[in-house]
C-alpha cells in the first residue's frame, strides 16, 4: 500500500442479501471516506463478467474473492447483527475469525443490547440447573452465561460499538488515522 493511500477496511456482513445491499454499502464506504478509510465491498453481490458462472464455481469464485479482500484489507467492519436467528450470519462469522488469525483488528456493529444468555432466555424456554447454570429446557444444553454481549469468541475479539460510525472511528484509531 503506498503511504498517502487511506487503509483498507473489508465491509463483513449480511448486508449482501439485502434488497437495498447497493445503498448499504455506499452509506458504509462514504463513512469510511470521512473518516480517512477506505472501503472494500464483499464480491457477494456477483460476479463481474462471469455470467456463466453458477452453483459451486460460482460460490468458489466468491470465497476465493473475499478471502483476497480480507487479505489486501488493513481492518474489518462487521455488521454482527442476529441473522436469522439469534446469533450473527455464520460467513461474517468466518470472515471475523479469518481476519482475527490474519492479525487484523475488527470492529463490529449491530449487537443487541444486553447479554447473550439473557436474549436466549427471552426466546426459548430456560431454566437454571441446580448449581446455577442456564439451559435450554428442552435438551439442557448450556447456555454461555458470561455476561458477554455474543459468544465470547467473538466479544472478546472484537471491538463492539453501536453503529457502523462508531466502529468505523474505532478502528480509524487503532489504524493510527487522525479523525
Amino acid at each position: 500500500m503506498p503511504v498517502d493511500s487511506p487503509p483498507r477496511i473489508y465491509l463483513a456482513g449480511p448486508d449482501v442479501f439485502r434488497p437495498d445491499s447497493a445503498e448499504v454499502f455506499a452509506r458504509l464506504k462514504a463513512c469510511c471516506e470521512r473518516l480517512g478509510l477506505a472501503g472494500l465491498e464483499p464480491e457477494d453481490d456477483g460476479p463481474t463478467g462471469d455470467a456463466a458462472l453458477q452453483g459451486d464455481a460460482l460460490a468458489q469464485r466468491i470465497y476465493e474473492g473475499n478471502v483476497a479482500r480480507i487479505q489486501a484489507a488493513d481492518g474489518v467492519l462487521a455488521n454482527l447483527a442476529d441473522f436469522r436467528g439469534l446469533e450473527p450470519d455464520s460467513g461474517t462469522v468466518f470472515e471475523v475469525g479469518y481476519a482475527i488469525a490474519l492479525g487484523k483488528p475488527v470492529a463490529a456493529y449491530g449487537v443487541p443490547p444486553g447479554s447473550y444468555a439473557a436474549r436466549v432466555g427471552a426466546a426459548r424456554p430456560c431454566a437454571p440447573d441446580a448449581q446455577g447454570v442456564l439451559r435450554e429446557v428442552a435438551d439442557g444444553t448450556m447456555v454461555e452465561g458470561l455476561g458477554q454481549p455474543l459468544n465470547l469468541m467473538l466479544s472478546r475479539s472484537v471491538g463492539i460499538a453501536g453503529s457502523p460510525e462508531a466502529a468505523l472511528q474505532w478502528l480509524a484509531g487503532r489504524l493510527g488515522v487522525r479523525t
